[in-house]
């Protein structure tokens, strides 16, 4: 079976989920792998699945836009390498949690993920919000997970001075095992 990477973008309303795991449903695609967000006012989805042999992306995309033609969403299908299925989560460093918070302003997500790449770390996860009446405050919360024998005290110092420079705080602890 080919694996496939789905995605599917539009202004956020109801049905979105429905339509478009039914067009997967009925082009025989299993959902592996699965992550939903509305974002800025757009509902977005990323899906991986394992679709019937021969099933062309091409295709299924136009399928699943004609299913969901009434929703005006962007849909893209794409074929995902044997190689590239698994997720790199580090070499056994564990998985950890970083969280920042401070006012708003360009180029914090891009210090903290810099500062956590020099340290090999792999992001697994990340969501960022604007908050708060008045003054906005950016908050991210990311999920890593770093490489065996990472120097997590280093790690954190360096976080510490990086958010020191964008004015943000931080924080680095271990992640706590969740149930889905």
């Amino acid at each position: 079976m080919p694996t496939l990477a789905v995605t599917a973008i539009g202004a956020d309303r109801p049905g979105i989920v429905a339509a478009v795991t039914a067009g997967l449903a009925a082009a025989g695609c299993n959902l592996e792998d699965t992550s939903m967000s509305i974002l800025g006012g757009h509902f977005a989805m990323v899906l991986i699945v394992a679709a019937p042999d021969g099933t062309e992306p091409d295709r299924l995309a136009e399928d699943l836009a004609d299913a969901t033609a009434d929703l005006e969403l962007v849909i893209a299908v794409g074929e995902v390498a044997e190689s590239d299925r698994t997720p790199s989560t580090g070499d056994g460093g564990g998985t950890w949690t970083v969280v920042v918070y401070g006012a708003d302003h360009p180029g914090i997500v891009s210090g903290i993920t810099a500062t956590l790449s020099v340290a090999g770390a792999n992001i697994v996860d990340l969501t960022t919000r604007v908050t708060g009446a008045g003054t906005p405050i950016y908050s991210i919360v990311m999920e890593v997970a770093l490489p065996a024998g990472a120097d997590v005290e280093h790690l954190r110092a360096d976080l510490e001075r990086t958010s020191a420079e964008l004015g943000v705080d931080c924080s680095l602890h271990p992640s706590e095992a969740d149930i889905l």
